[in-house]
């Protein structure tokens, strides 16, 4: 394989697997990052572009681990299809590592597995040199906090991708924290959305789903009696007046 591939993510794709990514598709594959977030509009790509970067990783790391999580066996399923298909352009011939339904073993003894979100099936690996987790707002915590520990010992990559369902859950949480490297990719920013049909959605989703599914903003969950934004005020001053009733106690004189 041409060395200057492993260098570069994008000529990689370009070169090998006829996949010619836009000006944000090609931010996301060079990026380094070992914790990132990737925050789609639906229909941004993003299975395919985990498929690249899973190849990539099994391609130039021999013997990895490559797990990619989806809510369901569906879509574990067309990300693995979508990585034999880019090995098929390369005359690579995977084969199934004979354990998991959706899986495919490299010539190099990589392997890329795919695997729905059920906590029974995933516990048993470990040394997970990349974990992608699709659609991650869709994905129990419980399973979260199940696969974290697989990267402790091979200290491996973990990249989320989701749209938005709502100020809730891990990823949510993690989009708020300062930990992570963040790509926020709205369909406003995609070349392949046409203005006429995201007006089209707009009017037809209404706004505040619209903004979930293509403007990638986390909205309110419907049916919501008070928004986030009329509740944070609140929260946030009740957290200040605890927190500076703390101090005083805490710096009170012991007797």
């Amino acid at each position: 394989m041409n060395p200057l591939h492993f260098l570069d993510p994008v000529r990689f794709a370009r070169e090998s697997l006829a996949f010619h990514p836009d000006s944000i598709q090609c931010e996301v594959l060079r990026s380094n990052s070992r914790r990132c977030l990737l925050n789609c509009t639906r229909q941004w790509g993003k299975s395919t572009i985990a498929a690249i970067i899973a190849l990539h990783r099994a391609l130039f790391l021999e013997r990895s681990l490559i797990l990619c999580i989806s809510p369901s066996e569906r879509q574990s399923a067309e990300l693995i299809r979508k990585a034999k298909s880019f090995l098929e352009q390369m005359n690579i011939r995977p084969k199934s590592d004979n354990q998991n339904k959706s899986s495919i073993v490299l010539p190099n003894n990589s392997r890329i597995v795919g695997l729905p979100c059920r906590e029974q099936t995933i516990r048993g690996f470990s040394a997970v040199s990349l974990l992608l987790i699709d659609e991650a707002a869709r994905v129990p915590k419980t399973l979260y906090h199940a696969v974290r520990p697989m990267l402790a010992v091979s200290n491996g990559d973990l990249w989320m991708m989701s749209t938005p369902n709502g100020r809730q859950g891990f990823f949510y949480d993690a989009w708020m924290s300062p930990e992570w490297h963040k790509i926020e990719l709205p369909a406003t920013k995609c070349p392949r959305f046409s203005r006429a049909f995201l007006d089209e959605e707009r009017q037809a989703l209404g706004e505040p789903l619209f903004s979930q599914e293509y403007l990638c903003q986390f909205t309110d969950p419907e049916g919501s009696l008070f928004s986030y934004k009329l509740l944070e005020p609140a929260f946030t001053e009740k957290i200040q007046s605890c927190s500076q009733a703390f101090t005083r106690v805490n710096s009170r004189p012991k007797t």
